[in-house]
C-alpha cells in the first residue's frame, strides 16, 4: 500500500493522519503490514492514557494475534526514524516513536533468535532500565536465553548477541485529543509463523484455540510484573 492509499484508507482523525505522515522519507523495500486497528486499554477496559505510562518500564499487550506479546515503552526521549534491515536483507523505514515527545514505542516481545517470549509463568526477555550483567549499555531489551540485546530507541536494532534482525516493530498511532494509543500494523521481520509452529502445544494450554485469532477493536495493557509471575533478571 502506497502512502496516498494508506492515508485514504484510514478513518478520519488526527491519529491516523499523524501515523501516516510520520513515516520517514528514505527508501525501503519492506512495507508495513496492516492489521485490524486495536485501541490500547487498561485492565479496567478504559482507553489507556499515554501519559499514565511509567517511563522506562515494561508493559505488555498482545497484537496482532491473541497469543503474540508486545512490549510497550515510554523511553522519555524522542526515538527518531531509522532505516533497518531484516534477516532476509529487506530494508524498512521505522518511523520512530509517537506522542508529544515521540517517546512511545512498541515491539514484538518474541526474540528474533530463539523465539523466547514472556509467558504468564516466566519471562526471559524484557527491557532493562539499567544494564544487565552482560549489558553493553543501559536501556536495552535483553534476552537471557543467548544474551541478544536490542535498542528500542533505534527501532530495536540488535546491539549484541546472536539475533540476526531487529525485533518486529508494532506500529502505533497517538491521538492527542484523548491521549490514546492504537496499534494498527507491524513493520520489519515477522516471526509469527515460526512462533506458532514452535509453541503450538504450549499456546494451546495457555491460550486455547483462540491463540491465532486476530486482535481487533482493543487490547489490554499490563505491567510485565502483573502479566508474568517470574520476570528473570540475568
Amino acid at each position: 500500500m502506497d502512502r496516498r492509499n494508506f492515508i485514504g484508507s484510514c478513518t478520519a482523525g488526527a491519529a491516523c493522519i499523524s501515523a501516516a505522515t510520520a513515516l520517514p522519507a528514505f527508501g525501503a523495500d519492506a512495507r508495513p503490514r496492516h492489521y485490524a486497528r486495536a485501541v490500547l486499554v487498561d485492565e479496567r477496559g478504559d482507553r489507556l492514557k499515554a501519559a499514565s505510562l511509567r517511563p522506562l518500564t515494561n508493559y505488555v499487550f498482545h497484537y496482532p494475534y491473541v497469543a503474540t506479546p508486545v512490549f510497550l515503552l515510554d523511553l522519555e526521549r524522542p526515538a527518531l526514524p531509522r532505516s533497518l534491515t531484516t534477516q532476509a536483507r529487506d530494508t524498512y523505514a521505522w518511523p520512530g516513536g509517537v506522542g508529544p515527545r515521540r517517546s512511545f514505542v512498541a515491539f514484538s516481545a518474541i526474540c528474533a533468535h530463539q523465539l523466547v517470549y514472556p509467558t504468564p509463568q516466566v519471562s526471559f526477555i524484557s527491557f532493562r532500565r539499567t544494564r544487565a550483567s552482560r549489558g553493553v549499555q543501559d536501556g536495552l531489551i535483553h534476552c537471557c536465553a543467548e544474551h541478544s540485546q536490542y535498542d528500542p530507541a533505534r527501532g530495536a536494532q540488535v546491539l549484541s548477541g546472536p539475533a540476526t534482525q531487529p525485533l518486529c516493530a508494532v506500529l502505533l498511532a497517538h491521538d492527542p485529543e484523548d491521549d490514546s494509543l492504537t496499534a494498527y500494523g507491524t513493520l520489519g521481520g515477522e516471526l509469527f509463523d515460526d512462533f506458532f509452529r514452535k509453541y503450538e502445544m504450549k499456546l494451546s494450554l495457555d491460550v486455547g484455540a483462540k491463540a491465532k485469532n486476530p486482535v481487533a477493536d482493543r487490547t489490554t495493557v499490563q505491567l510485565l510484573e502483573r502479566f508474568c509471575r517470574n520476570p528473570i533478571q540475568c
